[in-house]
C-alpha cells in the first residue's frame, strides 16, 4: 500500500477506504489494547493483595481520568486541527499547532502534579476513600500524580502521530511503556514488597518510557517535528485547541465525575466490596471498548484529513464502514462478557463478596456494548470535522448528561442494582442521541468540495 501511495496526502485521500481503515486500524487497535492492559494491570496485580487495595486503585482511577482528560484535550485539540491543516497543505501551521499542544500539556501536567500532592489528604476524602482503604489510596495516588506531566505528554504525542497517519509509531511507543509497567508490577509489588506503591511506581515508569519512545517516533519519517521554537501560545491557536479538544475534555472529565459518583454510591450500598467490583467492571469494559476506540481512531485521520481536503464522500464512506464492522466486534465481545461474567470478575479478585456485584454490573454493561459503536464513532467524526459544539454534546452524554441523573435516581429505587445498571441505561440514551446527530451531518456531505489552495 505504501509503495503504491508513497506520499502521505495521496495515501490518505486516494487509497480505498476499507484497506486504508484496516491499515491504520491494526496498530491503533493494538495501541488501545495495550493501553487497556496498561490500565488493567495494576487492578489485576493489586487484586492479589486485598479487596481494600483493589478499591483504592479504583478510587484513584477518577484522578487518573482527570489527568487523561487534560492529555486528550491537548492531544485531540491539536491533533485533529493539525490533520486538517495538513490536508489543506498548511504544514508550517501544523508544526506550530503540534508544538503548542505539546507545551500546553506539559505545563498543565506540572500544575496537576504539584497541586494534587499538596492537597492529597483532601483529595483522598473527596474521591471517597474509606477508613480501610485510605492508606492504600494515599500511597498509590501521590505517586500517580507525580507522573502527570509524562502521562499528558505521551497522550499528546500519541494522538498527534495518529492524526498524521503514523499509527505504527504511536503503537510502538505505547507498547514499550506497557511492557515496562507489566514487567515491573510483580517485581516491585511482591519481590521488593512495595505493595500498592510498587504498582504506582511501575505505572509511572511505564509512562516515562512511552513518553521518551513517542518523542523519538515523532522525529521519524514525514512526521511533524516537535520544536519549542514553534510554540505559539496565541489566542488563535488556543481557541482551535479548545474547539477540537473540548469534546475530549468533556468526555474524559465527565468520566472522572461519573467514576467518583459510581464509587460513592457503591460505597453506600456495598462498601469496599462494591467499590472493588465496580472498579473491576470498569477496567474490563475499558479493555473491550479500547478495541472499538482503536478502530475509530483509525477513522479519525481519514475523516479529518479528507474533510480538510473537501473529500466528503470519503468521510461518509469511512464512517459507515467503521460503524458496520465495529458493531460486529462489540456484539461478539458483549456475548462473551455476558456468558463468562463471574469468571472474568473472579480472575481479578476471587472474593465471594465482590464476584456477584461485579458479574451483575458486567452483564448489564456488556448487553449494550453494540450500541457504543454508533455513539463513539459519531463523536469521533464530529470532533475530527471540527464540529466542537455537537461533538461536546455527544461526548458529554454517556458519562454526564445521562449518567449523572441516572446514578442519582436509580440507586434510590433499586439500591445496589441501580448502581450496577446505571451505565447501561446511560449507553442506551446516548445511542438514541447519537443517531440524529450523525444523520444531520452526513446528509450535508453528499458532494465533494476542494478548498481554495488545497491539493486535489
Amino acid at each position: 500500500m505504501r509503495a503504491k501511495h508513497p506520499d502521505r496526502h495521496t495515501y490518505l485521500t486516494q487509497a480505498p477506504i476499507p484497506g486504508l481503515i484496516w491499515a491504520l486500524a491494526v496498530p491503533t487497535i493494538i495501541s488501545m489494547l495495550v493501553t487497556g492492559i496498561y490500565n488493567t494491570a495494576d487492578t489485576y496485580f493489586v487484586g492479589r493483595i486485598s479487596t481494600e487495595a483493589t478499591a483504592a486503585v479504583g478510587l484513584v482511577f477518577s484522578v487518573q481520568a482527570i489527568i487523561q482528560a487534560l492529555g486528550f484535550f491537548c492531544g485531540h485539540g491539536s491533533g485533529n486541527c493539525l490533520s486538517r491543516m495538513l490536508g489543506a497543505g498548511r504544514r508550517q501551521d501544523a508544526e506550530e499547532m503540534a508544538a503548542t499542544g505539546f507545551a500546553l500539556a506539559l505545563g498543565l501536567g506540572v500544575i496537576v502534579a504539584a497541586v494534587g500532592n499538596v492537597f492529597a489528604d483532601t483529595l483522598a476524602d473527596f474521591i471517597g476513600a474509606t477508613d480501610a482503604s485510605r492508606a492504600d489510596t494515599m500511597a498509590y495516588m501521590r505517586i500517580i500524580l507525580l507522573g502527570a506531566p509524562f502521562m499528558m505528554g505521551q497522550f499528546v504525542i500519541n494522538n498527534q502521530l495518529r492524526f498524521q497517519g503514523s499509527a505504527m509509531y504511536a503503537m510502538v511507543g505505547l507498547m514499550l511503556g506497557a511492557v515496562m509497567n507489566i514487567g515491573l508490577d510483580p517485581l516491585l509489588m511482591f519481590v521488593f514488597g512495595l505493595g500498592v506503591r510498587g504498582a504506582a511506581i511501575a505505572t509511572v515508569c511505564g509512562q516515562i518510557t512511552s513518553f521518551i519512545a513517542l518523542i523519538i517516533g515523532s522525529r521519524r519519517g514525514e512526521n511533524l517535528r516537535l520544536n519549542l521554537k514553534n510554540v505559539r501560545m496565541n489566542l488563535s491557536n488556543l481557541l482551535q485547541i479548545v474547539n477540537g479538544g473540548m469534546p475530549s475534555l468533556a468526555r474524559q472529565g465527565l468520566a472522572a465525575v461519573s467514576t467518583l459518583l459510581l464509587n460513592r454510591y457503591a460505597r453506600i450500598y456495598g462498601g469496599d466490596a462494591a467499590i472493588a467490583g465496580m472498579s473491576i467492571v470498569t477496567r474490563v469494559l475499558m479493555l473491550n471498548v479500547s478495541v472499538l476506540i482503536g478502530f475509530g481512531q483509525a477513522y479519525q485521520p481519514v475523516c479529518s484529513y479528507n474533510y480538510g481536503a473537501g473529500l466528503y464522500t470519503r468521510v461518509r464512506e469511512g464512517y459507515r464502514y467503521c460503524v458496520k464492522y465495529g458493531t460486529v466486534m462489540m456484539t461478539t465481545a458483549g456475548i462473551l462478557c455476558v456468558v463468562f461474567a463471574p469468571t472474568v470478575v473472579g480472575w481479578f479478585r476471587d472474593d465471594p463478596d465482590v464476584i456477584p456485584i461485579g458479574a451483575a454490573a458486567l452483564r448489564w454493561q456488556a448487553a449494550v456494548l453494540p450500541l457504543l459503536t454508533t455513539s463513539i464513532l459519531t463523536n469521533m467524526m464530529l470532533q475530527s470535522m471540527g464540529k466542537g459544539v455537537k461533538a461536546s454534546i455527544t461526548s458529554s452524554a454517556r458519562n454526564g448528561i445521562f449518567f449523572i441523573p441516572l446514578i442519582l435516581i436509580l440507586p434510590h429505587f433499586f439500591g445496589l442494582a441501580g448502581v450496577e445498571m446505571t451505565q447501561a441505561w446511560a449507553d442506551v440514551l446516548t445511542f438514541l442521541l447519537a443517531v440524529p446527530m450523525a444523520y444531520s451531518e452526513l446528509k450535508h456531505m453528499k458532494t465533494d468540495r476542494i478548498p481554495e489552495g488545497g491539493k486535489p
